[in-house]
């Protein structure tokens, strides 16, 4: 079971490090003083957000933090 364990806090760490990057890597989502003052405009970029490249991490970030959970709570049961 030790090393059970061992495996599981060392995929633990992995995906704290990955939820960690991910995350560093979206852009805001704020859009500052001009966003209030002009409107938010629907681009091409705005309607696709699922297919761009921030939408990947956005879904990413959901995935890596269900198995964070998941991975929280069996570390936590004793085995």
């Amino acid at each position: 079971m030790d090393i059970l364990r061992t495996i599981v806090m060392v995929l633990f760490v992995l995906i704290c490090i990955a939820l960690i990057v991910v995350i560093m890597m979206q852009e805001s989502k704020t859009s500052g003083l001009s966003g209030t003052i002009n409107g938010v405009a629907d681009t091409y970029w705005g309607k696709n957000k699922g297919r761009s490249m921030e939408g990947k991490l956005v879904k990413a970030t959901k995935v890596l933090a269900v198995l964070f959970f998941i991975l929280a709570l069996a570390l936590n049961m004793n085995w």
